[in-house]
């Protein structure tokens, strides 16, 4: 089997973080269809975004298959990864980054390659001067919670 995809070049994406704020850039990356190379490579994007929350979707495949036939737990937890940073960005103010210190995943249900369309929700929980902490929740395409996780992220000046 083969997969094809491509990708945005990453830089014009990372140009936009310096004259925004968080939640203007996630408009802009939403309003544009704009998707991070990992996004794209793991078949997910940004599908609602407002302060402090986001919602992604995704389409893991057979291409995400762990040895005993269901979708890696990698795929889940970059999805939550994501997720949870981006509840984070939706809160910074124009010249500030964020970098992940800590994510914690736990994953309660299995996913099947031939699931369906998953839904990834985060909200913010804390945001102070120098972190954030986030929690997100991930969906089948049933409505069944498949992972949820946690996230606290240092605020930095760019």
């Amino acid at each position: 089997m083969e997969r094809h995809y491509t990708w945005q070049d990453p830089a014009p994406l990372a140009d936009r973080v310096k004259d925004s704020d968080g939640l203007t850039y996630l408009h802009r990356m939403l309003d544009n269809g704009d998707r991070p190379p990992m996004a794209a490579t793991l078949d997910f994007w940004l599908d609602a975004v407002g302060e402090g929350w986001t919602r992604w979707r995704g389409r893991p495949g057979q291409w995400a298959m762990n040895p005993i036939g269901s979708i890696h737990g990698g795929y889940a937890a970059s999805l939550l990864d994501t997720a949870l940073a981006c509840a984070v960005h939706s809160t910074l103010d124009r010249g500030e980054a964020y970098t992940t210190l800590e994510i914690k995943v736990n994953l309660v249900r299995g996913l099947r390659p031939d699931a369906g369309e998953v839904v990834c929700e985060s909200r913010i929980v804390h945001r102070g001067r120098r972190t954030g902490t986030a929690e997100a929740q991930l969906f089948d395409a049933r409505g069944k919670l498949a992972a949820h996780g946690t996230t606290t992220c240092l605020i930095v000046p760019l």
